[in-house]
C-alpha cells in the first residue's frame, strides 16, 4: 500500500513539473533562465519541504496526538490544491509584469524569477514533507526499520518515470494542460483519502502494525550495515557528496538538452525520451541498492564516485558527429543515434539512483530528522545546478566545456573517499576514471567542432537564452540557435514582408515583425520606408546581423527601425502601439517545445488586437500536412478573410488574414504599389527575374483557405491543447 501510494505521489508531482514547465513558458517567456527558474524553485520546496517536515513532524505528532499518516493525508491534499491555483497564479503573475520592460531586462528577469517562487513553492513544500512525514509514519510501526527512505525512494522515482511519460505521450494530447492538471489533482485527492483510513485504524488500534501482509511494505527491520570501505564516513562528507551529486545532475540535465538537439531535435517526445531515461536508470539503481542491502553486499562509496567519474564523461564522448547522425535542420531523429545518446546517460544516472537513497539511509539510520536534513541537502544542490547551468556555464563555455567543468568535482570526493580503499582497489578504480578523462580531452569532439574546419571559421555568441551559431557564405549561410538550424538566406523571408505590404490597402506605415532571424525580413520592411518593429527572444541573434547583411550598421542606424529584445506574444500584450502589419515567423521545427504559442488561437486573438484597420497579419507555416490546417483552422477562427499561398521554394505556406476583404489583384497591380526599393530588396538574388514575376508566380501558387481547412473543426492550436506539440496518438489513428 505505502509502494503504490508513493509510486502514484512520484507520478501526480511529475505531471505537475511538466505542465506547469510550459505553463510558465506562456507566461513568462520561452528562454533558459524561466526553465531554470522553475527547476530550481521545484526543487527548493523539496529541500525546504523535507527539512521542514523532518524537523517538525515529531513535534506535530506529540501535541496533536494524530499519526504521521494524517500529516501524510494533508500534505497531499495541499499538493491537489496547487492544480487549479498555480495557472490562475502565473496569469496575475503574466499580467502584473507587463509594465517590468523587455524579457532581458535585469528588472524582469527578477520579478518573473518571483512570481514564479510565489506561484509554485508553497506546493513544492508540500511535496518535499512527504518523505520524512511517510518515514515517521513508518518508524511508528516498525520502531528498527532503517532503511525506509530508499524504499519510499524507489516508488517515487517509478512514478516520476511514469508520470514523465503518460503525460508527454497522451494526457496532455488526450485532455490539455489544464484537465491534465486536474487528473493529478485527483490522484493527490486519492491518496489523501486512503491516507485518511490509514489514520482511522491507527486510531482505532494505536498498538497495531501495518495491517497484515497486504499492507506491510518489504523493508528491512535491522539497521542498514555499511560496506566495507564505508565505515566511518563523516556526516560533513556525506552531507558534501549529496549536494554535489545535486548540483551537478540537475546542471548536466540542461546542459544535455542543449548538446543532445542536433540529435534529439527539440520535440516534446523527445524531451520526455531523455527524461525517462534519466529516471529510469534512477530507478533501476535505487532498485539494485536495495537488493544488495538485502545481500549485505553495498558497494563502497569510493567505488561508486571512481565509477561516477567515469560515467560523467561519457556523453561527451558519445555526443561526437563521427559516432551519431546529426544535423541542424528539421526532420525526424535518427533512431540509432538517439539510442545511443540515451544511453549515454544512463550509467550515469543508475550510479546516482544507487548512491543518493544509500547516503541517506546511512545518514538517517531510518530517522525522518536526519533524513529530511540529508534529502534537503542533495535537493538544495538540485536547485543551484540549474541557475549555474544556465547563468553561468552556457553563457561562457561550449556544452562539451561545460559538461567536463561539471565532472570534475567527483574527482575530489574519490579522493577523500580512496583511502578507505586498498592501495590496489584505489589504483584500479582510479585509473580507469582518468583514463576515461583522458579520451574526452584528447579525442572527443562536439558539432561546433566540426563547423570550424569550415573555410570560413563560424562565428559563436553566448548569452543566458541561447547559444547562436552563424557560418556558412555567400547565399549558403546558416543561423543555428541552441544545436538547431533557424533559417537560411532565402527569397521565402523577404516575401514574408512584401506579399503582406504589396496586398495593404492604402499605404501602409508601420509593420511588427515577430522572429528577426537573420533579420531579412526586417530588412525588407524597412526597403518600404516605413516604421519597422522587430521583437527576438536571444539577444546574440540580433548580434549576428551583420554576419548575414553587409548594409546591417545602416539599417541598425535607421530611425525608423526598432529591435526590441522580448517574447513576441508578451509584446503584443503589452504594447499600445497598432500595426499596419504583422509579420509572424515562428521558429522550428513546428514540433517544438512552446512554438504553439506563437500558433494559437489565443495568439492570434492577441495580433488582431494589435492591427489597425485594413491592416494584414502574416503567418508563415514550413509544412502543409497536419499541424498547417491546424494552425489555419485557429486563424480562420479569428479573421473572417484569409487567403493561402504557396511559398515560392516550394515549401511552406503564407497565410494572410484581416478583419476587411483582401483585394484580388494582378501582378501588374501589385508591382505598382512598390516603391523602387522593395522591388531592388524582393529580386537582390535573383536580379535576373523581374519583381512582378516573383509576385505573378505566387499568384498562381494561391489555395483557398476552405480547400487547405481540415474537416474536423476540433483541429486547431490552442494554448491548453498545443496540437503541434503533443501529436503522437493521433498521426497514430489512436485519438
Amino acid at each position: 500500500m505505502l509502494f503504490l501510494l508513493f509510486f502514484f505521489s512520484g507520478f501526480c508531482g511529475l505531471v505537475y513539473q511538466v505542465v506547469w514547465t510550459r505553463l510558465a513558458f506562456a507566461a513568462f517567456g520561452i528562454i533558459t533562465p524561466v526553465l531554470s527558474v522553475v527547476i530550481s524553485v521545484f526543487m527548493a520546496g523539496l529541500a525546504l519541504g523535507a527539512w521542514a517536515g523532518g524537523r517538525w513532524i515529531g513535534v506535530l505528532v506529540k501535541k496533536t496526538g494524530q499519526s504521521p499518516i494524517s500529516f501524510y493525508a494533508l500534505a497531499e491534499f495541499s499538493i491537489g490544491l496547487g492544480a487549479f491555483a498555480v495557472p490562475g497564479l502565473f496569469a496575475l503573475g503574466k499580467r502584473l509584469l507587463l509594465t517590468a520592460g523587455e524579457a532581458d531586462s535585469v528588472t524582469y528577469l527578477l520579478l518573473s524569477a518571483v512570481v514564479l517562487a510565489i506561484a509554485i513553492l508553497p506546493w513544492c513544500v508540500c511535496m518535499g514533507t512527504t518523505f520524512p512525514f511517510m518515514m515517521a509514519y513508518v518508524r511508528q510501526q516498525e520502531a528498527q526499520s532503517a532503511d525506509s527512505f530508499s524504499y519510499l525512494y524507489l516508488a517515487n522515482v517509478l512514478g516520476a518515470m511514469g508520470g514523465a511519460v503518460l503525460t508527454a505521450v497522451a494526457l496532455v494530447e488526450i485532455f490539455g494542460f489544464h484537465d491534465t492538471l486536474r487528473v493529478a489533482a485527483a490522484g493527490n485527492f486519492a491518496i489523501f483519502g486512503i491516507c485518511l483510513l490509514l489514520a482511522l485504524a491507527v486510531r482505532a488500534s494505536p498498538s497495531a502494525v501495518l495491517g497484515g501482509a497486504a499492507c506491510t511494505p518489504p523493508i528491512s527491520t535491522a539497521p542498514a550495515t555499511a560496506s566495507p570501505g564505508s565505515a566511518g564516513e563523516s556526516g560533513p562528507f556525506i552531507q558534501g557528496l549529496l549536494f554535489t551529486t545535486g548540483l551537478v545532475a540537475m546542471a548536466m540535465e540542461v546542459v544535455w538538452t542543449r548538446a543532445f538537439a542536433p540529435v534529439l531535435k527539440t520535440q516534446v517526445y523527445s524531451f520526455a525520451a531523455v527524461l525517462t531515461a534519466y529516471l529510469g536508470a534512477t530507478f533501476a539503481g535505487s532498485w539494485l541498492y536495495r537488493r544488495h542491502l538485502r545481500r549485505r553486499t553495498l558497494g563502497s562509496t569510493a567505488q561508486l564516485v571512481s565509477l561516477l567519474c567515469a560515467a560523467a564523461f561519457l556523453p561527451v564522448l558519445v555526443n561526437d558527429p563521427r559516432f551519431v547522425r546529426a544535423e541542424f535542420w528539421q526532420g525526424a531523429p535518427d533512431l540509432r543515434s538517439s539510442f545511443i545518446l540515451l544511453a549515454s546517460i544512463v550509467p550515469f544516472c543508475g550510479i546516482l539512483g544507487y548512491l543518493t537513497p544509500q547516503l541517506v539511509d546511512r545518514y538517517a539510520a531510518g530517522s525522518p530528522q536526519k533524513a529530511g536534513a540529508a534529502y534537503a541537502m542533495n535537493v538544495l544542490g538540485c536547485i543551484l545546478g540549474p541557475l549555474i547551468a544556465s547563468y553561468l556555464l552556457l553563457p561562457l563555455l561550449s556544452e562539451r566545456s561545460a559538461l567536463l567543468l561539471l565532472g570534475l568535482p567527483f574527482f575530489g570526493f574519490f579522493l577523500i573517499g580512496c583511502q578507505r580503499l586498498s592501495r590496489q582497489q584505489c589504483w584500479r578504480w582510479g585509473a580507469a576514471s582518468v583514463i576515461v578523462l583522458a579520451a574526452v580531452l584528447c579525442f572527443s569532439r562536439d558539432f561546433e567542432d566540426s563547423i570550424t574546419l569550415m573555410k570560413r571559421p563560424p562565428v559563436i555568441r553566448r548569452d543566458y537564452a541561447a547559444s547562436v551559431l552563424s557560418f556558412g557564405e555567400g547565399l549558403n549561410r546558416c543561423l543555428v540557435v541552441n544545436g538547431l538550424g533557424m533559417t537560411k538566406l532565402t527569397p521565402i523571408t523577404k516575401l514574408m514582408a512584401h506579399l503582406p505590404l504589396v496586398f495593404h490597402r492604402g499605404q501602409p506605415q508601420s509593420a511588427l515583425v515577430i522572429c528577426f532571424g537573420m533579420g531579412t525580413t526586417y530588412r525588407s520592411c524597412l526597403s518600404w520606408d516605413i516604421d519597422t518593429t522587430a521583437v527576438e527572444l536571444v539577444p546574440s541573434v540580433v548580434d549576428a546581423f551583420g554576419f548575414y547583411h553587409a548594409d546591417a550598421p545602416q539599417l541598425l542606424a535607421n530611425p525608423k527601425g526598432h529591435i526590441i529584445i522580448d517574447d513576441g506574444r508578451r509584446f503584443l500584450e503589452r504594447t499600445r502601439i497598432m500595426f499596419d502589419i504583422i509579420i509572424i515567423d515562428p521558429p522550428p521545427p513546428v514540433e517544438a517545445a512552446g512554438s504553439s504559442l506563437l500558433y494559437s488561437q489565443e495568439f492570434y486573438v492577441a495580433a488582431k488586437r494589435r492591427l489597425k484597420p485594413n491592416g494584414i497579419l502574416q503567418a508563415w507555416v514550413p509544412e502543409h500536412a497536419m499541424v498547417g490546417r491546424a494552425a489555419l483552422r485557429s486563424l480562420c477562427n479569428e479573421f473572417p478573410y484569409v487567403r493561402c499561398f504557396n511559398s515560392i521554394e516550394g515549401w511552406g505556406v503564407h497565410f494572410l488574414a484581416s478583419m476587411q476583404p483582401i483585394e484580388p489583384l494582378t501582378a501588374a497591380e501589385l508591382t505598382a504599389r512598390m516603391p523602387d526599393a522593395a522591388k531592388k530588396d524582393l529580386i537582390e538574388w535573383t536580379p535576373s527575374i523581374p519583381a512582378g514575376t516573383y509576385l505573378q508566380q505566387i499568384l498562381s501558387q494561391e489555395s483557398s483557405a476552405e480547400h487547405n481547412l481540415d474537416p474536423n473543426p476540433q483541429l486547431r492550436i490552442s494554448d491548453d491543447q498545443p496540437y503541434n506539440e503533443y501529436f503522437l496518438l493521433r498521426a497514430l489513428g489512436l485519438f
